[in-house]
């Protein structure tokens, strides 16, 4: 799996357990070794202008994610294809505020929201209620399994 990580924000980011965490986060999807994914992380200003020209809403967001070829999760018998997963998009400074209200470092909003992005990448939505009980239950199991494989 390629997996490129680009820091572009003013803001230290442990891009390795970033990269064990998406690492982690396809495998357990299923998707195929040659799947490509890029991971962006930049400043609020620029989070600002991509929240705009994409979701024509104000303000910096948490993370977004551009899917490329549409890829699915592969299931217990067979691997996703291969492909360009896509991209994205994550604002360390509004994961920073995110950690703060939820009581965790921001390390861990983080690896939550990239996880969020893979899922989103994936197909998963939650507009509405069961599709979001499926995602976020999903987005949890992933983030507790890799919390689990952290300790071994």
């Amino acid at each position: 799996m390629t997996i490129e990580i680009n820091n572009e924000s003013d803001q230290k980011v442990d891009e390795a357990r970033v990269l064990a965490l998406a690492s982690f986060a396809l495998d357990q999807l299923r998707i195929h070794p040659d799947a490509e994914l890029a991971i962006q992380f930049v400043n609020e200003d620029a989070m600002t202008t991509l929240h705009v020209q994409w979701m024509d809403e104000p303000g910096p967001t948490d993370v977004l994610s551009f899917p490329m070829d549409e890829l699915r999760p592969g299931n217990e018998t067979e691997i996703s294809g291969p492909g360009l997963l896509g991209d994205i998009v994550v604002c360390p400074q509004v994961a920073a505020t995110q950690a703060l209200a939820a009581g965790h470092e921001t390390i861990n909003e983080i690896l939550l929201l990239t996880t969020h992005g893979i899922l989103h990448l994936l197909g998963f939505d939650h507009a509405e209620p069961d599709e979001e009980k499926e995602m976020f239950g999903l987005q949890r199991e992933i983030l507790d399994a890799f919390y689990e494989s952290e300790k071994n």
